[in-house]
């Protein structure tokens, strides 16, 4: 059995912050990730980032992840960092089980823990969805800015939110041709900015459309799209092939939660935070104590949110065990600050209507 202070399970934008934050505070931290290196979704988001000085705007996130490893790395002697490592369990208790590198079994004691799993990517079912050359963003996002490697020469992108947009640009930058963008929503979800610029690159936006059905035998080789009505069923004789070999799904994320179901924490169903999620309280500690959450796995939000989070759930999980930051005070409301303008206006409307419903006192 392994004993540890906090254990932070993810090691992407929330884990990494959560853990610079507990350990600033003076606490030991375990941080155990099933990649083999940090920085979750960070290391493959080439795109600068939005938001302020402070979540790092105009900075790549490939370029934000060593940043934060940099950061952590003056914590050493507070951090320890467990990669290849998949926890596969949470118990009553409080003995988390992973399994390293697939072979080796190990079980894992902490006073607390930071859930910061993150998300998964979201799929449609149509007629042979299956077919190779059918990616979830993500995927094809790894392969090139990952790996360097081209997915296919033409694409149709499925989904125009901001995900959607901007690697439809990345595709188009690495020589890849975007025949077009569908969404089933009336309007575009991303930002106008991404919007814009595809559209200068001459790439069609088809609002209110869908995928009826791929073709191919071995692979894809055309899909089928159709209009919607406005109860989001297909229209007869509306639908339009393309002649592409890779279709790229990006219709959003659902939290990634099932070790906090095991654990027993309270959850609810709310649309606004794109799935099943825990509630919580201001310190992003949940109805089990002691274990607190952080970034996409409470609702799912731009990366900079999730870094924010991660640093104002490893600094309260930190006070709770006994390790109160000197400027505990001052940097707990920074970071509600820094939430408060990142979910202002119109964007962050439904955030702050889906977190009202999961806080407890």
């Amino acid at each position: 059995m392994k004993h540890v202070e906090i254990a932070i399970i993810g090691g992407g934008p929330a884990g990494l912050c959560a853990a610079i934050s507990a350990a600033s505070s003076g606490a030991n931290v375990l941080i155990i990730e099933r990649n083999n290196k940090l920085g979750g979704q960070l290391v493959k988001q080439t795109h600068m980032f939005f938001g302020s000085e402070k979540q790092y705007a105009s900075t790549r996130g490939i370029d934000i992840c060593n940043i934060l490893i940099n950061k952590l790395s003056k914590f050493k002697d507070k951090v320890e960092i467990m990669t290849d490592t998949t926890v596969v369990g949470m118990y009553e208790d409080g003995v988390i089980t992973a399994m390293y590198k697939e072979e080796k079994y190990i079980k894992i004691k902490s006073e607390a823990v930071i859930a910061a799993t993150g998300a998964f990517e979201k799929t449609l079912a149509f007629p042979n969805n299956d077919l190779p050359g059918i990616y979830g963003a993500g995927a094809v996002q790894t392969l090139m800015n990952v790996y360097g490697v081209k997915p296919g020469n033409k694409v149709l992108m499925v989904g125009a939110g901001n995900i959607g947009l901007i690697v439809s640009y990345q595709l188009m930058q690495a020589g890849v041709e975007v025949k077009a963008i569908l969404d089933a929503a009336p309007k575009i979800g991303g930002y106008l900015v991404h919007a814009s610029k595809i559209r200068r690159m001459g790439v069609p936006i088809l609002t209110r459309h869908s995928v009826k059905e791929a073709i191919g035998k071995e692979y894809l080789e055309k899909a089928v799209i159709c209009e919607l009505d406005e109860k989001w069923q297909p229209i007869e004789g509306t639908e339009k092939e393309f002649d592409v070999d890779v279709m790229c799904i990006s219709v959003g994320l659902s939290p990634l939660n099932e070790l906090l179901v095991m654990r027993g924490c309270e959850m609810k169903y709310v649309p606004q935070l794109s799935g099943l999620v825990p509630l919580r309280d201001e310190n992003y500690e949940t109805t089990v104590g002691n274990v607190f959450v952080a970034g996409d796995i409470s609702g799912i939000e731009e990366a900079s949110s999730a870094m924010v989070e991660g640093y104002l759930s490893g600094l309260c999980t930190a006070e709770k065990i006994g390790y109160k930051h000197e400027k505990f005070e001052e940097l707990k409301n920074d970071y509600l600050n820094q939430l408060d303008d990142l979910r202002s206006g119109a964007v962050g409307k439904h955030i702050l209507e889906g977190t009202k419903e999961i806080l407890v006192n």
